[in-house]
């Protein structure tokens, strides 16, 4: 019995890895096709002949790296990952594991990423490998903070840290509406965290792939599908906590398209040609515009939590 309890949640967020990094990198490319990029072969067949070619190829290595770190980070990231998809629900009564304090296991994930993305950049040993890690040090507390005000103030009305009971407390009134500025807030913070479309500043292109920029092979396969899976949890969280499609438990979105309707934002956003910020503005957009935005939107929920 106590193998199955393991086994079933150890199962289920494998599924959830794989088919969600599947799903993120078809969806990837179709809207890059529908805004114009040019494609070589069949969409659907496109990511896994992508990661065939990726595990057949010689894993780069630069001088003096520090080689522990530099292949375990991507392994770390895609295990962060996992962990934020097990405390999302998928039914009400199908959770990986259903945490009175699943809202701080998720601010957990979110601070240690910072770590782990900077370990990825300084461990190669590398400058621009290095940069990248930097850039997003400079942005990942402001991540941090702002992805914590909207998740408290979701959590407010259900008076509960659990994100089952967070969803719960939407039977009557969806957060989407209660909390309009949470879930724009909170995609931004998506986006920013898994580094995508004008956000990507930690492998972006001016720095010839950042903390990317000197792996190969299945390091590289570990960390595009790591990057995959993170955009798929944090619309796994965003669903749950804002409920912003239908009036399903939040992540049957699996079945019902509202966690792939969250990952299809945030990579349409990323085609969209919207110009990638400089890291300067964006900070000063994160700590001066954003972060403010969402402590307005924290006592906005706790006045109505009051009333």
């Amino acid at each position: 019995m106590l193998l199955s309890e393991l086994f079933l949640p150890v199962l289920m967020v494998m599924f959830m890895l794989t088919v969600g990094a599947y799903v993120v990198a078809v969806l990837d490319r179709l809207i890059a096709g529908a805004f114009g990029a040019p494609q070589a072969g069949r969409v659907w067949l496109a990511p896994m002949a992508r990661g065939a070619w990726l595990m057949t190829q010689h894993a780069n290595a630069t001088e003096a790296p520090d080689w522990q770190a530099w292949r375990l980070a991507p392994a770390l990231y895609l295990a962060l990952a996992a962990i934020g998809l097990a405390v999302v629900p998928w039914s009400e009564s199908l959770v990986a594991t259903d945490l009175v304090t699943s809202v701080v296991l998720w601010g957990s994930v979110e601070a240690l990423a910072t770590v782990v993305i900077f370990l990825h950049g300084w461990s190669a040993n590398a400058l621009l490998a290095l940069i990248g890690g930097y850039r997003y040090v400079a942005l990942g507390l402001s991540y941090i903070l702002i992805s914590m005000f909207v998740l408290i103030g979701v959590a407010l009305p259900a008076e509960s840290l659990q994100f089952t009971q967070v969803v719960a407390s939407q039977e009557a009134l969806w957060n989407v509406i209660r909390q309009p500025l949470g879930l724009p807030l909170f995609l931004i913070v998506g986006l920013g965290m898994t580094f995508w479309g004008p956000l990507n500043l930690a492998d972006s292109k001016d720095l010839a792939g950042g903390t990317a920029s000197e792996i190969s092979g299945p390091p590289r396969l570990v960390w595009d599908v790591a990057r995959a899976a993170m955009l798929v949890a944090f619309s796994g969280v965003a669903a749950s906590a804002f409920r912003w499609l239908d009036g399903t438990l939040a992540t049957r979105s699996v079945m019902d398209g509202h966690q792939d309707a969250g990952s299809a934002t945030r990579v349409a956003i990323a085609w969209t040609g919207t110009a990638a910020y400089c890291p300067e503005r964006c900070v000063t957009l994160m700590w001066v515009v954003l972060l403010p935005l969402s402590f307005i939107d924290l006592v906005w929920a706790g006045i109505g939590a009051l009333l």
